[in-house]
């Protein structure tokens, strides 16, 4: 986490996020470093459709054609958390961390930085709370990617 706040911190860069499965813990996880709050915007976790459409300005048409655990919707989280808090980099995830249905494990994720758009579809396994961990590791680990990039 201390790399995706310098990173951050070397771009002048802030970062939002908007959360579904995962229930803050990115957010969590990130005001857990040092200099958190020099990067850190703001972070609200949608866990509801009415939520996600509200604060994180997703459509319910996109949400009625694609459904709610979408890259499409995890990538309008994104783009609305970024825009509402006028953040330079935006994250939206939406999944399923169980204990049961179908498609537990299943986690979308949306990530803006400045006008750059990715999408990432994951299948993790184990407990509720070990996908929750899980997708917040991989979320970071693109993120950084990608601000390396930039680089």
């Amino acid at each position: 986490m201390e790399e995706l706040v310098e990173l951050l911190q070397k771009h002048k860069y802030t970062i939002s996020m908007a959360e579904s499965c995962t229930g803050g813990l990115l957010a969590a996880c990130i005001v857990s470093v040092a200099d958190a709050s020099k990067v850190f915007n703001q972070s609200f976790v949608t866990y509801t459709i009415e939520a996600k459409m509200k604060y994180a300005h997703v459509k319910k048409e996109t949400i009625d054609k694609y459904s709610v655990v979408s890259e499409e919707v995890a990538l309008e989280m994104a783009k609305g958390v970024k825009l509402e808090s006028n953040s330079n980099v935006g994250i939206g995830i939406t999944g399923y961390a169980g204990p049961s249905g179908d498609n537990v494990g299943l986690v979308c994720f949306g990530l803006v930085i400045n006008d750059n758009e990715y999408v990432y579809e994951m299948w993790f396994n184990g407990t509720r709370n070990e996908i929750r961990a899980e997708a917040v590791e991989f979320i970071v680990r693109k993120t950084i990617e990608k601000l390396k990039e930039i680089s």
